[in-house]
């Protein structure tokens, strides 16, 4: 019963077009933000920050870039990592070329160019879509890998051919580099997943996102009714591939500290970024989240759950457990799910709402 809505009037558009138009809501979303904020970094140590938060906020911005993309505006792509690998490379050549600028604009400028490539490789939305762009998203991810590998410029001619992030500070405080502290780097991953989950959610609510989810679900109508379909999906690549830049540059310069290409492959970032987008829900922030979640809290209880309860593992074992659990889920919303979590989360609300009422 105390979630309801009864008594709360809407007297403007505004209040009845807001994000959080229930009381409710917008206070669970101030005890969110008030627990990632301010009771986390009380409790948490160094393994919490380097193998649960951090990659967590950092794919879940990834996978909020990727739903932008494929869950919105219905443009399937394979090519994550590789967008993911442009912000990273970017921000390296930026931060190294002109040390003066400060990172958080480094960061902002690489994902300016992770959208320049996105355009790139957009360009063919306009006459292949499905199974064919996926394809054309899966040569984007294999070419610019292999760009990155061979050519030398990129990584500043280094023998070891990895890019390394050199040590910089907001506010004389370090957040990049050896030296930084693991709460640091969380503090800014955490900042730019809020911003950026917050300026999704507007966008899919406003022009922007209705035209969008006009082309995902029909292109040929949305045209006939004035939506331009390359425009739409060109910006759609756009946006989502700055997300996916500013996630890359944030997963080398404030995770890793250092990696190669192999870091970027379709393996590591592509497959799972997209299991995170089906699990979580298609066309929705919230469940982008929920799915980065899952995918990173699932190895971790996979590794930590056998011992508790006496059974030993192998780690090869361990491995084909984590995938056929990865397959099996994905099966299963496809099939009697495929809104994700977000669905069921809706599910759970609605069913709050009539509590104890029968639904």
């Amino acid at each position: 019963m105390f979630y309801r809505e009864a008594g709360q009037f809407k007297s403007t558009y505004g209040a009845d077009q807001a994000i959080f138009p229930i009381v409710q809501d917008r206070w669970f979303m101030v005890l969110v933000l008030l627990v990632s904020y301010v009771v986390v970094p009380m409790f948490a140590d160094e393994y919490w920050y380097q193998a649960i938060l951090i990659p967590f906020i950092i794919l879940a911005l990834a996978a909020v870039g990727l739903n932008i993309l494929t869950g919105y505006c219905g443009q399937v792509s394979l090519g994550t990592g590789a967008f993911m690998a442009v912000g990273a490379y970017a921000t390296y050549k930026l931060s190294t070329g002109f040390p003066e600028l400060n990172i958080i604009i480094v960061f902002l400028m690489s994902g300016a160019i992770a959208a320049a490539v996105g355009i790139v490789f957009g360009l063919p939305s306009l006459r292949i879509k499905g199974f064919y762009l996926a394809v054309a998203t899966l040569a984007a991810q294999f070419f610019i890998l292999w760009v990155f590998n061979k050519v030398e410029w990129f990584f500043n001619y280094s023998p070891s051919g990895t890019i390394t992030a050199p040590p910089r500070e907001i506010f004389s405080v370090l957040i990049t580099g050896p030296e930084a502290s693991p709460e640091a780097r969380y503090y800014v991953v955490l900042v730019f997943l809020t911003v950026f989950a917050l300026a999704a959610k507007n966008m899919a609510r406003g022009h922007l996102g209705r035209s969008w989810m006009a082309i995902r679900d029909m292109d040929i109508a949305a045209e006939i009714i004035g939506i331009r379909p390359l425009q739409t999906k060109l910006l759609a690549f756009a946006i989502s591939s700055f997300y996916c830049g500013v996630a890359g540059a944030l997963y080398i310069f404030c995770w890793l500290g250092s990696a190669e290409t192999e870091a970027f492959d379709i393996l590591n970032i592509s497959f799972p970024v997209l299991f995170m987008v089906i699990v979580g829900g298609l066309g929705s922030v919230l469940g982008s989240i929920l799915g980065a979640g899952f995918i990173t809290l699932l190895p971790i209880f996979l590794t930590n759950a056998p011992p508790v309860i006496g059974l030993e593992i192998s780690t090869e074992l361990q491995k084909h457990i984590e995938e056929i659990i990865f397959g099996v889920m994905i099966i299963f919303f496809l099939i009697v799910e495929p809104h994700g979590f977000n669905r069921l989360w809706q599910i759970a609300k609605e069913k709050l709402r009539m509590w104890p009422f029968p639904y």
